[in-house]
C-alpha cells in the first residue's frame, strides 16, 4: 500500500527538482526527504529520479508517475474533505420515512427546507411508508429517520418525540343540512352518508375513528373511500358525504366544504419523529435541529 506521505513529497521534490528547496516547502530536513523518496523507489521497484551532484531530474517513469499522484492527492483531499463533513453533519445521505399527515400539517416540509440550508451537500431519500413498516426499516437501517403516528414501544431499540397533535374536524358539503349549525352534536350525525379513507395494506386508522364515533354515540355509515385525506375533501365538496380530517387540511380544502369543531370526538392526530437510540451520527443531530427538536 502506497504511502500518501511519501506521495506528496515525491510530488515536491518533483515540482522543484531540489531535495532542499523541497525540505523547505515541507518543513522537513533533507536526509529523512532523500530517505523517503529512496524508500518509495524502493517499494515501487523502479527509479523515479536521475541524480547528480548538481541537481536531481525526474525520469521518465518518475514524470509518468508523477501525473497520477497528482490525481491521487487530490482524491485524497476531497475525500478528507467529506470526511470532515460527514463528522459535522453535512454531507452524507439521510432516508426519511413518512405518514401522510407529516406532509399535510405542514411538518416535513419546513424542516427539510431548514435541513437543506444548513446541509445542502446531504442527499435526501424521501419514502411515503406507514407507521408499522418505518419501524422495521429503521430496525433493519434502511431508514434513518421517519415520521410516525405513534411512538416506538419501549425497548425497540428507537427513540423518538412528539412533533404535532392536532384535534380532527369535521368536514361537510357547504349545502348540506347540518351547514348552518355552528355547533354540531354527535347524534346530528347519524343517518348521513360518510366518507373514509381506506389506506393499504393495513388501514390502522378509521377502526379507530369508528370506535371514537361510537364512543360519542354514533356509528358512521360509511358510503364511500378515498385514497387519502386530501381526496376525502373533493369527495365532500361534491357533495357525497361528510368526513372527519386533521384540522391543518382546512387550508387546502377545495372549494364547497365547510369545517365545524367536534370537541367531544376523543381522538387526535399526533406525530412523532423516530430514529435509532444507538444512531448518534451528526447528520440525525443535523435534521433534528432543523426539525427544531431538542
Amino acid at each position: 500500500m502506497l504511502d500518501l506521505r511519501q506521495l506528496r513529497y515525491f510530488i515536491a521534490v518533483a515540482e522543484h527538482e531540489n531535495v532542499a528547496r523541497a525540505a523547505e516547502q515541507l518543513h522537513i530536513s533533507q536526509s529523512p526527504l532523500s530517505r523517503q523518496i529512496m524508500q518509495l523507489e524502493e517499494h515501487l521497484g523502479v527509479r523515479l529520479f536521475e541524480r547528480s551532484k548538481q541537481r536531481i531530474r525526474l525520469t521518465q517513469e518518475g514524470r509518468d508517475l508523477l501525473g497520477e499522484a497528482r490525481t491521487l492527492m487530490t482524491n485524497a483531499q476531497r475525500v478528507e474533505a467529506f470526511g470532515r463533513r460527514l463528522g459535522t453533519g453535512t454531507a452524507g445521505r439521510l432516508a426519511i420515512g413518512y405518514v401522510e399527515a407529516a406532509m399535510h400539517s405542514n411538518v416535513l416540509a419546513p424542516a427539510l427546507r431548514s435541513f437543506r440550508r444548513a446541509s445542502p451537500s446531504v442527499t435526501l431519500s424521501l419514502q411515503a411508508l406507514g407507521t408499522r413498516l418505518q419501524f422495521e426499516r429503521l430496525t433493519q437501517k434502511a431508514l434513518d429517520l421517519g415520521y410516525t403516528y405513534r411512538p416506538p414501544e419501549p425497548g425497540a431499540g428507537l427513540d423518538s418525540t412528539a412533533v404535532r397533535d392536532e384535534p380532527l374536524v369535521l368536514a361537510m358539503p357547504s349545502d348540506h343540512p347540518l351547514a348552518r349549525s355552528r355547533s354540531i352534536k354527535s347524534h346530528q350525525l347519524d343517518q348521513h352518508s360518510w366518507i373514509a379513507v381506506a389506506r393499504q395494506p393495513v388501514d390502522t386508522v378509521r377502526p379507530a375513528l369508528i370506535a371514537a364515533c361510537q364512543r360519542a354515540g354514533f356509528t358512521p355509515d360509511i358510503t364511500y373511500e378515498a385514497s387519502d385525506p386530501l381526496s376525502s375533501l373533493s369527495l365532500v365538496s361534491a357533495g357525497l358525504g361528510m368526513a372527519f380530517v386533521q384540522s391543518s387540511l382546512s387550508a387546502m380544502a377545495p372549494k364547497g366544504v365547510l369545517f365545524r369543531e367536534v370537541p367531544w370526538l376523543d381522538l387526535r392526530v399526533s406525530l412523532h419523529l423516530v430514529w435509532r437510540a444507538d444512531d448518534q451520527r451528526a447528520v440525525i443531530s443535523q435534521f433534528r435541529e432543523a426539525a427544531a427538536l431538542p
